[in-house]
């Protein structure tokens, strides 16, 4: 499955085929991705701790299993089922690649692939353009799942089954066509929900109509894979033991958590840039008062509440700003030592990414906040005046109560 992050605008400059913008600095190292395995087409690929675990889940799983089928491996059958983990999720990083290579087709950017514990994800920057664009980035994935079984099948078929190659092309076919499957389910986070997504889209002319549709049919899905799971698990196995009960139910209620925040986080997404456009710093901004630095606190909060300002910026001699008094630090003073605490003390020298222009707005807006990680940002008009101060806690206050409301 795929997570589509950000969105593409008229206004964006020239990108590369890997959607950076043409003739900009170099890429930074991705933090908290986990271990690079390599870069195919220029996209970068990280295992994450918690494939670790899945590994070693699948080879104690799938170790047992062999000692039934292959006996004579003796403890090598572990070795064997690691291979067959990794041989696995070599075919999810094929089936997150075929998402890659169509939205790199569509110039759509792709930050990153990660194989972790439950698969894999294709973190691709912007949306498609088309529902029937959608459609195929999404269909692409389990196609490249249902083909992959296919070619394992021709090899089980070339192979004996009581062998080592014949079992592992046996739980290879057999894996890839349940990824196939399972993608194909119609519900966000997973393919199925983008693709349904997309019909909706086209039927309606609204990607938001397709979103709301499918995220949720992946909540609906949720809810059935939780209850529905250990039930068939019951039906197909009636001699279970309480370990086999207890794990199908924690293995349920895992996957219907994923499913059910994807779903809900999708949703968040798209509401998120339906409103976004209408977030204007302009209109966000707190009236300002200006003072030196060694103006006591306690008379720089009353010559605020005097102008009704709902910020205090530090300006040099020459009356320039230097510095704003940071929120977070007045409240941490009592208010019987603000008249012997200076604003410097409490203030934060300007940093040139700490001056954004009152015309800043939606996307732009966003993107510069997070250049320059602040508590306060002074607010300029074009011509530098100073317009006022944006608190970082009313942009994300705006932001929640719009997406809440809508």
């Amino acid at each position: 499955m795929s997570d589509s992050r950000g969105q593409q605008t008229s206004d964006q400059p020239p990108r590369d085929d890997r959607g950076r913008p043409a003739g900009g600095p170099p890429e930074r190292p991705e933090r908290g991705g986990g271990i690079l395995m390599g870069r195919p087409f220029g996209v970068p690929v990280y295992v994450t701790p918690s494939w670790f675990v899945i590994a070693a889940l699948i080879t104690w799983v799938f170790g047992g299993q062999l000692g039934d089928v292959l006996p004579d491996l003796g403890t090598a059958r572990y070795l064997v089922a690691f291979f067959f983990a990794v041989a696995f999720y070599a075919s999810v990083l094929v089936h997150e690649l075929a998402h890659t290579l169509v939205a790199l087709r569509y110039r759509l950017g792709v930050r990153r692939i990660q194989l972790q514990f439950f698969g894999g994800v294709s973190e691709i920057e912007n949306e498609a353009t088309s529902p029937w664009r959608e459609f195929w980035l999404a269909f692409v994935g389990p196609l490249l799942s249902l083909l992959l079984g296919g070619v394992f099948y021709l090899g089980v078929r070339a192979v004996e089954l009581s062998t080592v190659p014949g079992v592992l092309l046996t739980g290879l076919m057999v894996s890839n066509l349940v990824v196939a499957a399972f993608n194909l389910l119609p519900g966000l986070p997973l393919d199925g929900g983008r693709m349904l997504r997309a019909v909706v889209w086209a039927a309606t002319g609204r990607p938001m109509a397709g979103t709301v549709a499918a995220a949720w049919a992946g909540r609906a899905l949720a809810i059935a894979v939780l209850i529905g799971l250990p039930l068939v698990s019951a039906a197909r196995n009636v001699e279970r033991t309480t370990t086999d009960t207890l794990v199908d139910a924690v293995l349920a209620a895992v996957l219907a958590a994923i499913i059910w925040n994807g779903a809900t986080g999708s949703l968040r997404n798209a509401r998120l840039k339906e409103v976004l456009p209408g977030l204007r710093l302009r209109d966000l901004a707190r009236r300002a008062v200006e003072v030196t630095a060694d103006t006591p606190l306690g008379e720089a909060l009353r010559r605020a509440r005097e102008a009704q300002a709902g910020a205090v910026v530090v300006v040099d001699g020459r009356g320039e700003p230097i510095a704003i008094v940071r929120e977070s630090a007045v409240r941490a003073v009592p208010e019987h030592r603000r008249p012997w605490v200076a604003v410097g003390a409490l203030s934060r020298d300007l940093e040139p990414g700490m001056r954004l222009d009152a015309d800043l707005s939606g996307e732009a807006l966003l993107r510069a906040v997070q250049a320059t990680p602040a508590g306060e940002y002074l607010v300029v008009e074009a011509d530098g005046r100073m317009y006022g101060v944006a608190a970082l806690t009313d942009i994300e206050q705006r932001l929640t109560a719009a997406v809440a409301g809508h």
